[in-house]
């Protein structure tokens, strides 16, 4: 019997994770697939790949392939005493045998063997992935966004094409950046009867003139006067949902952080994040007569020293 390496038909590792070896398997499908490849020896490379990919993608099938061990490829092994047992209790002989007869039996699989290739094996069409930018507000509100798209395609010859592929893409509430969006159908026609490939949106979001964005939460810059910061007063902060009110309470220092719960990104399944206003002292660039003659007397008579840390640390 001869051993074939299905890890290294489909170049990935052998503990690849199910997703990498689908992936690796479409690209190399779509390469050397009969009916539009031009490759040297495509038709015999197209049925490696398929043979290897129709035991690889089945875990009961992989797990028994892992179990024979690792030989070079093409060469003579019989495999261990426990095969019949692994395999339905003995129903395989392994005389003049393919590994690909062996796997076929596996859960009744169908797999043609080579010099049996189907003419009209159907082959799924390839996935395509796109960058789409949006703004903040088309995140917290969901949108619709045009497509105008050139997809490729092989034509009855066999020839590469981009065919233009016009249609509308729903972007949720609460799409954030780094997102992946699959859209179903959206990509690479199948060949022969096979499932249109996928198209995957990535998002991301657009710089914003106020709001800084974590996951599903967002930052404002909150400038209040000094005087504000000393008292405490009510202030109107702007939110992607309209503008509230938050109370400041008196002492309020630079840089603390004041939370509004629930005014952040809506979230997939069920509610939103949070929008935290961080707090600036803003000192007023001009200022008239009286008010400096107020400062003047507030320095006069304050005792306040926000330096005295200094000396603190100097004595120590």
């Amino acid at each position: 019997m001869k051993y074939k390496d299905y890890y290294a038909i489909l170049g990935v590792a052998r503990d690849a994770a199910a997703d990498d070896i689908k992936k690796s398997y479409r690209k190399l499908a779509r390469k050397y697939h009969p009916d539009v490849s031009k490759e040297k020896d495509a038709e015999e490379k197209f049925k490696e790949v398929a043979e290897a990919y129709e035991t690889l993608k089945d875990p009961e099938k992989r797990a028994a392939y892992d179990r024979l061990g690792t030989y070079q490829p093409g060469q003579d092994f019989r495999p261990s005493s426990d095969w019949q047992h692994d395999f339905s209790g003995g129903q395989f002989s392994f005389d003049d045998l393919d590994l690909a007869d062996l796997f076929a039996g596996l859960r009744g699989g169908g797999f043609h063997r080579a010099g049996g290739r189907r003419p009209d094996m159907p082959l799924p069409g390839e996935d395509f992935e796109v960058n789409v930018r949006i703004t903040l507000e088309q995140s917290f509100h969901g949108t619709m966004l045009d497509l105008d798209l050139q997809i490729p395609e092989y034509d009855a010859q066999g020839r590469l094409r981009r065919v233009p592929s016009k249609f509308k893409a729903r972007i949720p509430k609460g799409a954030t950046d780094g997102q992946r969006l699959r859209l179903p159908g959206k990509g690479g026609k199948g060949v022969s009867g096979g499932r249109d490939g996928d198209l995957y949106l990535n998002i991301t979001l657009a710089p914003h003139p106020l709001y800084r964005v974590s996951g599903h939460d967002l930052y404002v810059d909150l400038p209040l006067a000094p005087w504000e910061a000393v008292l405490g007063a009510t202030v109107e902060i702007p939110t992607l949902g309209g503008p509230v009110r938050l109370k400041i309470k008196p002492g309020t220092h630079a840089g603390q952080q004041l939370r509004l719960a629930k005014r952040g990104l809506p979230k997939p399944r069920e509610g939103e994040g949070d929008l935290y206003a961080i707090v600036q002292i803003a000192v007023p660039t001009v200022v008239h007569e009286r008010e400096r003659a107020l400062y003047e007397q507030l320095a006069r008579e304050s005792a306040y020293d926000p330096r005295a840390h200094f000396q603190q640390e100097t004595r120590t």
